[in-house]
């Protein structure tokens, strides 16, 4: 079992003075993700990621990023997942069931990514636009107040055992319309993250997610708002800030965009019209 925290020694400097201490940090290794799909009698297996993550919770990372690429509908899709190799648990392989149509050749993006950046590895930004999404039509518009937008990081933070410890770990999470936390994840990644937060949504049948609000700890990044929209999501709130891109697209998808969320106040930057004032 993998560890989420690893300890390394290192030298303190404070007012000129300095010791020798132990220190904690967020543990990083790469995950390679490997598909087999297609018919009975011509199955093939292809590696399609390999992504700088924090360990744990791979199963969720591998189904949330199938999904938010478009590559599975549903947590049906799926036959198995598994760790290859006894002792390599750097390498999940998901097979898919026959039925699930896959084109790797269309699939027009290279798949390596890192954990400080995703969308670098698109091969266009047209690419992204173009991904095969849920398609669901929204129940009911959702709407809620700024008090309860202001409560959520607060409560965000009380989940983040790992970001206490490192300082080095992005979080997310989901909340539904009265601020109960449904859902949270960290990873080094912040991509990561999400896309462990979606599995996780997905495994758990929580689909469609247009009635929950997805909150990040960091800044909102176009990736992000991708996936976010890929899953159905209408509301999202950023501790940080949103890219140009990020607000751009989520003024075209109909999201609401909230960022630099903070115990005093708010920036919106798409569909104020989903938060009462």
């Amino acid at each position: 079992m993998h560890s989420s925290v690893t300890q390394t020694k290192i030298t303190r400097v404070r007012g000129g003075n300095q010791t020798e201490e132990t220190d904690f940090l967020a543990a990083e290794e790469p995950l390679e993700i490997r598909l087999l799909f297609g018919q009975a009698e011509n199955r093939k297996q292809q590696s399609i990621s390999v992504t700088m993550r924090t360990p744990g919770q791979d199963y969720e990372l591998a189904t949330g990023f199938l999904f938010t690429e478009g590559i599975i509908e549903n947590f049906a899709d799926i036959r198995s997942i598994k760790h290859c190799g006894g002792l390599n648990k750097n390498v999940v392989r998901v097979e898919l069931y026959e039925h699930v149509a896959v084109n790797i050749a269309k699939l027009e993006r290279n798949f390596y990514t890192t954990s400080s950046c995703g969308v670098c590895g698109k091969a266009s930004i047209d690419a992204v636009r173009t991904v095969r999404r849920l398609q669901h039509t929204p129940s009911a518009t959702v709407n809620i107040s700024s008090t309860l937008l202001l409560g959520l990081p607060g409560k965000l933070r009380q989940t983040q055992s790992v970001f206490e410890t490192t300082g080095g770990m992005h979080g997310c999470a989901l909340f539904n319309t009265t601020g109960n936390l449904v859902l949270s994840r960290e990873d080094a990644g912040r991509h990561n993250a999400v896309d462990k937060l979606i599995g996780a949504a997905l495994q758990q049948n929580l689909f469609p997610l247009d009635s929950y609000i997805l909150l990040l700890s960091g800044r909102a990044s176009f990736e992000l708002i991708q996936k976010a929209w890929m899953a159905g999501i209408q509301i999202i709130a950023a501790v940080g800030a949103p890219s140009s891109l990020a607000a751009g697209m989520a003024i075209g998808a109909n999201i609401t965009l909230a960022g630099f969320l903070h115990e005093d106040g708010f920036n919106i930057y798409a569909h104020k019209e989903r938060i009462i004032i």
